[in-house]
């Protein structure tokens, strides 16, 4: 939150701040997404990710990715190369090359305990694991009045080679439009990309003219009316944000202009709007 908070000090937009706050994510190995990652059946991480402008609906994601630090800066090299929406595998890691971000070799993602996180899932003969060091997410309103959303993640534990969720589709894990809201949601994410759940939250407060906090709600309700299990961060232009999960605990956190940032664990640790 920091980060994103400097970068917009610093003049940055949305976008930049977004980028800003996940990279360190990103960076950190107690987190699902870059190093640290959720490991797949075969023992390597493959990454997904998203990001999107609010103001012009520009996006871009990556999905499978192998060899690139930060995955959310390969997904805006895609948005702001703007050719495509979506890439992925090793044509989204020739793309990294090309654009000169900083590569690294797989293992450098791996660590100690995702190693045994998926030798426990293969032992117990799982499908899949997921645990509660999960997907990150951001979603940033700035001084224009323009919101961004992110999303960066791992997947989950002793997926199959090639397994995409939803933090890479937009309208599913990841959506930003600065008539409505801003989401990332994280959760099982085979459920989120049925429901389309970040552009519900959007449909909801457009066509239902449902608050911020009733949309997050019915969203997440619906998911879990179709046996998902989840939660998602939002953010609509008048500052508003809303926490929506199904699960006893979510790690969130809010910073607000003039005010130090707060953070929290359980469902009901914090306020779900301003």
């Amino acid at each position: 939150m920091l980060a994103a908070e400097a970068r917009l000090k610093a003049g940055g937009t949305a976008v930049d701040a977004v980028e800003a706050a996940l990279r360190p994510l990103e960076d950190s190995p107690l987190f699902n997404a870059g190093r640290g990652a959720a490991l797949t059946h075969e023992g390597r991480a493959e990454l997904d990710a998203a990001i999107m402008d609010g103001a012009t609906l520009a996006a871009g994601s990556v999905a499978g990715v192998t060899t690139v630090r930060n995955p959310i800066s390969l997904a805006r090299a895609v948005m702001t190369d703007g050719r495509h929406v979506m890439m992925q595998g090793a044509g989204a890691d020739a793309f990294a090359a090309e654009q000169k971000l900083e590569l690294v070799p797989n293992d450098y993602f791996v660590t100690p305990e995702r190693v045994k996180q998926l030798e426990e899932a293969q032992r117990e003969k799982a499908a899949f694991k997921i645990d509660k060091y999960g997907t990150v997410g951001v979603v940033v309103l700035d001084q224009a009045g323009n919101l961004a959303a992110g999303t960066s993640t791992g997947g989950i534990a002793n997926k199959r080679f090639g397994r995409v969720g939803d933090s890479p589709i937009i309208g599913a894990g990841t959506y930003a439009d600065n008539a409505s809201c801003g989401v990332s949601a994280t959760g099982s994410g085979e459920y989120f990309i049925r429901a389309t759940a970040a552009r519900s939250v959007c449909a909801r407060m457009e066509f239902g003219k449902l608050s911020l906090k009733e949309a997050a709600d019915a969203t997440i309700a619906h998911i879990g009316k179709i046996g998902g299990d989840g939660g998602l961060i939002a953010l609509d232009r008048e500052g508003n944000y809303a926490f929506a999960l199904n699960t006893p605990g979510m790690y969130r956190g809010v910073l607000l202009a003039g005010q130090p940032p707060q953070t929290f664990i359980f469902k009901d640790d914090a306020p779900t709007t301003k």
